[in-house]
């Protein structure tokens, strides 16, 4: 908006930015019907994360035992325990990334 009130055009903001001239307009028009917020950036939807959401709930419980007091788990163990309880196959990189990003928010600990 600001680039607009200095006199900027949409192809010179669209260029700018990367993106086509109808988005610029869609900014635009989103900003005044809804001011900034509605023009702040937001994830876009996209389907839930249901392996994901399915592995941590088998996955969560187990890692969080003493480490005395469970066996040694490995992303193989995980995905064959995880298929086992939940009926969901999830491949190794798809549970890594669920286990790093799970660690990452407000668990310290992580997975050893």
């Amino acid at each position: 908006m600001l680039l607009t009130l200095a006199g900027w055009t949409s192809p010179r903001i669209a260029e700018a930015f990367g993106v086509r001239e109808d988005t610029i307009r869609l900014w635009r028009s989103d900003f005044v019907s809804g001011g900034v917020g509605a023009v702040k950036a937001r994830a876009a939807p996209g389907p839930a994360p249901v392996k994901s959401e399915a592995a941590l709930r088998v996955v969560t419980p187990l890692l969080e035992e003493p480490v005395a007091d469970r066996r040694n788990w490995t992303i193989p163990r995980l995905r064959a325990e995880i298929e086992a309880r939940e009926g969901v196959r999830i491949s190794r990189s798809q549970l890594s990334k669920a286990l790093r990003k799970k660690s990452s928010v407000g668990d310290d600990r992580g997975t050893r």
